[in-house]
């Protein structure tokens, strides 16, 4: 029998008129300002709002995975966005990075593997996770989130461009280990902590 896709959503984006989009910063990420309104769902249309969006452009994160060791590869390095965080600003987490110019996402993973890694993936061992909005209140990034197979033996050092101001360290973990970080809070960033849980649904696949 043929299967209906259905959608609990009720709106798109044919749904909100866009009245001004105005740039108010612009720096190494940018701040743009909305004035917008949106149908309601009790009918008619919302007051005109305003919201202003951070705008840092969407990235790419892979999770590399070695299933002769059951092992991952994670990257340690300071995030200024984690100074308030109790953990400290260090964080452990994907290898990661933006979108150059006319880039593809496995593009960019395999790029970022090399600078952040010296790591070496080929586009043919790239599985997709999903993507995902960050955090769509009050910014646009979307984050295209992979899995790649990978041959991490011999993997460790220190990597990333000094020109960014990047000092990358390059750690080949146990998947169970990574797990129990996981599961004791030691792992935060949000794109590290959904690849690690659609692993464990996704291992025997992998395996």
């Amino acid at each position: 029998m043929k299967q209906t896709k259905v959608s609990l959503l009720r709106f798109n984006i044919d749904d909100v008129e866009v009245i001004e989009k105005t740039r108010k910063y612009q720096g190494f990420f940018a701040l743009d300002e909305y004035k917008f309104r949106h149908k309601l769902y009790r009918g008619g249309f919302s007051k005109v709002l305003t919201r202003e969006v951070f705008e840092r452009g969407d990235a790419v994160a892979i999770l590399p995975y070695d299933p002769a060791t059951d092992s991952i590869v994670l990257i340690e390095q300071f995030r200024p966005g984690a100074l308030r965080s109790e953990h400290g600003p260090w964080q452990l987490e994907l290898i990661a990075g933006m979108f150059g110019t006319n880039e593809q996402p496995i593009e960019v993973a395999i790029r970022e593997a090399k600078e952040e890694a010296n790591l070496v993936i080929l586009p043919n061992n790239v599985t997709k996770i999903m993507n995902y909005l960050s955090s769509s209140g009050g910014m646009s990034e979307c984050i295209h989130l992979y899995c790649a197979s990978v041959d991490s033996s011999n993997l460790s050092g220190v990597y990333g461009l000094e020109e960014e101001g990047e000092d990358i360290l390059v750690h080949v973990v146990a998947r169970k280990q990574a797990l129990a970080l996981l599961e004791s809070g030691k792992i935060t960033n949000a794109a590290t902590i959904i690849a690690l849980q659609w692993l464990q649904l996704n291992i025997d696949k992998l395996k």
